[in-house]
Parts: C-alpha cells; structure tokens; sequence
C-alpha cells in the first residue's frame, strides 16, 4: 500500500468520526429541543435548535423543529421562513408545506396559502382538512373583495360584518384590523379603534406609523372625555415614544450618531416593551455602525429579523455591518436574500456588487491596513499615521540592499495609502471596491490614478532625507 492510499484512509477515517461525531450532537440538541418545547419552555428550545442548526445547517429536521417552536411563540414571519427553508431541502416535506400554507392563510396571503394547499391535495387527493382549506379561501377571496368595495364606498357597516367573519381565520393580517379600526373609529367607537392599532403594531415590525396613528386616536378620545382611564396613561407614553422616535431620526439626518444613541437608550428605558424596542432598533443600528460598533450594529438587526427575516431594508443594513467587519461572505448573503424579497430593492442589488468587489479587493492592498487606521478615520489622523510610518520606512535610513528594498516597497505602499485616502474622490471609489491606482480597475472604469512607475525621482523629497528631526513631513513626489 502507497503512501498516498494509507494516508486517504486516514484521512476517510477522521472524516467519518468527525461526521459521526457532529450527527450525535445534533441528535442530542434535537432531543433536548423536544423536551423543552413540551415543558412550553420556547427561549430554550430555540437554543437547542439554533445549537443544531448551526452543527448542520441542512438538517431539516432541526429547521423544522424550531419553525413549530416559533409558531407556538406566534412568531409566524420567522417560522414561514424556517419552513421555507426546510421545503429547499426536502421539497416533498407535505407535513412542512401544510404547515406553511396554515401561516400563509393566517397572515391573509391567500394565493400562496391555496398553492401549498393544492400541491398537498396533489400528493393526497383524499384529504379532506385540505379540501376544507381550499373551499374556504375560495369563500374568504370573495369576502375580501367586497369588502374593499364596501370600504372605498364608505359602507363601514359591511365592512365590518365581514372582516369581523375573516378575522377570524386570517388573524395575523394586519391590514384587516388597520381598516377595521378606520370603521370604529368613523363610527365614535375609539375604544375599540385602539385595541385594533395595538394589534397592529404588534403585527408589524416598523410600527412608527402605527404609534402616531394610535396616539392621534388617543388624543381625540382625550378631546372627548379628558378623565379617561385607559386613554390618558397611554397617549402620554406613546406621545413620548414617537417624539423620541422622531427625535433619532432627525439625529441621523444631521449624522449625530451618538446623540441617536443616547436618545434610543432614554427610549428604551422609559419603555421596554419589545415592540419599542425593535423600533428603536431600526434606527440605531446604522447609528452603532457609523459610531464603529459592528457587534453591536449587527445584533440589532439580527434582534429585528427574528421577528421579520424578509425585511429587506434591514437586510442591507446589516450586509454593510458585515462589509465594515471584512465578513464578506455573509455580506453577500444577506444582500441576496434582500435581492430576493424585493427583486426591485435598488440598494440591495448595488449592495451586492459593492460586497462582491470588496471580497475580490480582499487579497489586494487594503490602505487602510497598511496605514493602521480604521475606515472612519478623519484625514488628521491619515496624515499622522502616514507621516509615522513614512519617516519609519524611508529608504534612507537603510543600508543593507535587501533590507532597503523591503523599505522601498513599504514606502510605496505608504505613499500611495496616503494619495488614496487623502483624496475624497479615490477614496470614495476604494470604499466602493474599486482601486484607483489599480490598472486593472481602471481599465474597468475607475479612474486614473497617477502612480504609473514608482519613484521617477527618488525619495530624496521627504523633509531632510532621514527623518531625524520633526518637519512637516509633506511629500512632493513628481508621478510624471
């Protein structure tokens, strides 16, 4: 026996107890799962099953399992797209598509629910829930639309005797209570108008709309009876919680991303509640990745696609995290997704080009590395890290051939950090993943950038020749 073949069956060998090793820490995972799921103990079980998912990904028992945890929860966004995910893996998981088509049904998505619905009664025509299921949307279809009619025509009366029949299948379509509460609230019934807009909110995760609608139904509920109870306590909190809302947006406008935080941290203090919070979160995660935390930015927005994964905007927001983080790979991967949820999303699409281009940029010169700065850096704090390094690298202080020709090439490398980031235009396009002094990039359309053939004339420019003494270190290269 060769070498070679002895050293493959060592290897198959790692390999199959490796892969034995991983399949029973899953199973011990999904077992664990399983009993915290009975105990009703759901944070729990999404742990074992997270824990799983990431052993094996293409587990669809594990995707499954924590998608059944979700719904139990009434998270029924995050659990469509476990099932989803579950159905590319095993297209012919029926059990995983009724359950799908349920949701889909529940949130008033009754042409995708009705599809799953069909493909199941494909598989077993004999299915009489199923049949059930499809000459009910039949029913709900032509409910729904009378009552579009009946509410462009004013007739609150109809629209409400209906929607009061649907609702109670399509529980988590949010549109139906939105135009519900409009109806109550024509009709003087604000009490019940409010219950509806909460319910709203909580069925939408950007509810900044939402909130202002609602306090402005509280406001004239106050108009009509200024004592009330339930209506006071209420306007006032929310009336602060959109103001602070407010607030943080006008902060990001004027890119006082500290200021943003700090506000979003008095927000969530003030109140706590999670739908708050993922609100707050929606604006300070951009705030937490221009201030330069990236951990932080990023588990903001996982915290917001928990409870919505197909949000595309946030999708793309947390992709720049990513990019900012050199994590490119899961960069990609979100922008693809948010190219998938919404084919037309514009920043999603030039997203993914842009982490593309800086993956391919990885293994090229990063300007940034080689002068030790961060990407936010300000052109004070490029000049003085170029100015150290330069006076460092100058090939005038070194004797030895080899060791000056090492110099030489960090001076260059040096040098041209400083024309890059120096200059907002060349910079701009090196965010963006193009290097202007690359030819290659130029010949792809970036711009010429000037560094053609080295040192036409020497370094004999740089402030006294050896760097000794302080000077203004300022560098007047002729580039021809």
């Amino acid at each position: 026996m060769t070498l070679y073949q002895r050293m493959l069956i060592l290897w198959s060998s790692l390999c199959a107890t490796a892969f034995a090793g991983t399949a029973e820490e899953v199973a011990k995972h999904l077992e664990l799962g399983s009993q915290f799921l009975a105990r009703a103990q759901f944070a729990d079980a999404l742990t074992q099953y997270h824990a799983a998912i990431e052993l094996d990904p293409k587990s669809y028992q594990a995707v499954y399992r924590r998608a059944t945890t979700y719904l139990a929860m009434g998270r029924g966004k995050a659990a469509i797209v476990d099932l989803e995910r579950v159905l590319e893996l095993k297209p012919d998981f029926y059990g995983a598509r009724l359950q799908r088509a349920n949701i889909l049904l529940k949130q008033g998505e009754l042409e995708a629910a009705e599809n799953d619905y069909n493909i199941v009664l494909n598989h077993d025509n004999s299915n009489t829930e199923v049949q059930e299921k499809t000459a009910l949307i039949e029913q709900h279809r032509q409910l729904r639309h009378q009552i579009k009619s009946a509410f462009a025509g004013g007739d609150c009366s109809t629209v409400e005797e209906y929607i009061n029949h649907i609702i109670e299948v399509q529980v988590w379509d949010a549109s139906l209570y939105r135009m519900r509460a409009k109806c109550l609230e024509e009709r003087g019934e604000l009490k019940k108008a409010i219950h509806d807009m909460r319910i709203v909110s909580k069925l939408s995760t950007d509810s900044t709309d939402t909130m202002f609608d609602t306090s402005k139904l509280l406001y004239t509920c106050l108009k009509l009876n200024p004592d009330h109870k339930s209506c006071y306590p209420f306007y006032k909190k929310l009336r602060k919680v959109v103001k602070s809302l407010e607030t943080m947006k006008k902060k990001v406008a004027d890119s006082d991303w500290m200021a943003c935080l700090e506000e979003g941290q008095k927000t969530m203090k003030f109140d706590p509640t999670p739908s708050v919070q993922l609100n707050v979160f929606r604006i300070t995660n951009r705030c937490q990745r221009e201030a330069g935390h990236i951990n932080e930015a990023i588990s903001e927005c996982n915290q917001i696609l928990e409870e919505d994964p197909s949000d595309a905007d946030i999708l793309c927001e947390r992709a720049e995290a990513h990019i900012l983080d050199e994590d490119y790979d899961a960069a990609i991967a979100d922008y693809q997704k948010a190219t998938e949820v919404n084919p037309e999303h514009q920043d999603a699409k030039q997203g993914l080009e842009h982490a593309k281009r800086k993956k391919t940029q990885a293994g090229k010169r990063d300007y940034y590395k080689i002068l030790g700065v961060g990407r936010k850096a300000s052109k004070r704090e490029i000049t003085k890290a170029y100015r150290k390094l330069a006076q460092k690298w100058h090939p005038d202080n070194y004797s030895d051939e080899e060791e000056k020709k090492k110099a030489e090439k960090k001076f260059i490398d040096i040098a041209a950090a400083k024309e890059v980031l120096q200059d907002e235009e060349k910079r701009a396009q090196f965010d963006q993943g193009i290097d202007p002094l690359d030819p290659e990039a130029q010949r792809q359309g970036g711009h010429h950038g000037g560094f053609g053939g080295g040192f036409p004339h020497g370094f004999h420019h740089f402030g006294g020749g050896h760097g000794g003494g302080g000077g203004d270190y300022s560098f007047k290269f002729n580039w021809g």
